[in-house]
């Protein structure tokens, strides 16, 4: 298994050119160039690489320039000079502009993967010009990409917040409740029953805090903030391995900064006076 990357990841020297998010799988590619370390490669850097994909797609980021999104085969091994990291480990490293590309780009690359096939009719899908869908040319059936929404709250009981880790958690961290919404759910909803299942208890005062793209696979993350309103905590062991009640100065290991289960931390710990600089979290 690569190790995560520790140092930043550079922004594109020359940003008017292509810039490549290769895959295998959830994997990114990312070449060493000797003196600068670690970057995602340019179209000169690709082209160098000789890798053939299986497939592409030509995406314009929130910058205005062009990306080019790649998966290669699970098989392929990295060329000299290269490797695959997990895009879980790259937070940090790519920095939020570029992570953002990144997170959209393999949400393009697993939706292209998986509708090469109608799922009405079983025949296969064709590109629609001037927008990111495919369509069955025989049914006319037309996909999107599909973005399954999830939430995910702060939990407060006066000066404590509780945290929980579940039995996928990277050792000793914890964050907060989380669940996908199901069908027929408003947002709030998902919130009330995802804390009633997961931990027993029953929250109140259900508020928007905010939303970040989650590609693991394809979610937007929707951030709340809800008071407890009583009950004592009933784990649901499939989900949770352990859940207990945090004050600001016995915080577990938490988030690492980036993803909007540290920026509801980091809210909380600033609303009393104490600097998120003070929150562990794991290299």
């Amino acid at each position: 298994m690569l190790e995560p990357v520790s140092d930043p990841v550079p922004e594109p020297t020359n940003p008017t050119e292509p810039i490549y998010f290769a895959f295998r799988g959830r994997h990114l590619l990312l070449v060493d160039e000797e003196g600068s370390g670690l970057r995602l490669p340019d179209a000169e850097r690709w082209a160098a690489l000789g890798i053939e994909p299986l497939r592409s797609n030509h995406l314009t980021g929130e910058d205005g320039f062009q990306h080019v999104v790649v998966e290669v085969p699970d098989e392929l091994e990295p060329p000299a000079g290269a490797g695959f990291h997990n895009l879980r480990w790259l937070y940090e490293a790519l920095g939020e502009e570029v992570y953002r590309a990144a997170a959209r780009a393999v949400q393009v690359m697993e939706w292209d993967r998986t509708h090469q096939f109608c799922g009405r009719c079983g025949t296969g899908t064709e590109r629609v010009q001037g927008e990111l869908a495919k369509r069955c040319p025989n049914c006319g059936q037309t996909d999107y990409p599909r973005i399954s929404p999830a939430i995910i709250v702060r939990i407060e009981r006066g000066e404590q917040i509780l945290l929980a880790r579940g039995p996928n958690s990277r050792p000793g961290m914890y964050s907060h409740v989380a669940g996908f919404v199901e069908p027929g759910e408003s947002l709030e909803e998902t919130v009330v029953r995802e804390v009633r299942e997961e931990v027993g208890i029953e929250v109140t005062n259900v508020r928007y805090f905010g939303s970040q793209p989650w590609p693991f696979p394809n979610s937007l993350m929707v951030g709340f903030v809800a008071d407890y309103a009583g009950g004592e905590l009933r784990l649901q062991e499939a989900e949770v391995e352990d859940a207990a009640w945090f004050s600001v100065d016995e915080m577990p290991i938490v988030s690492s900064p980036l993803s909007i289960a540290r920026t509801l931390l980091d809210d909380w710990v600033r609303a009393r006076g104490r600097d998120p600089a003070i929150l562990r979290t794991l290299p």
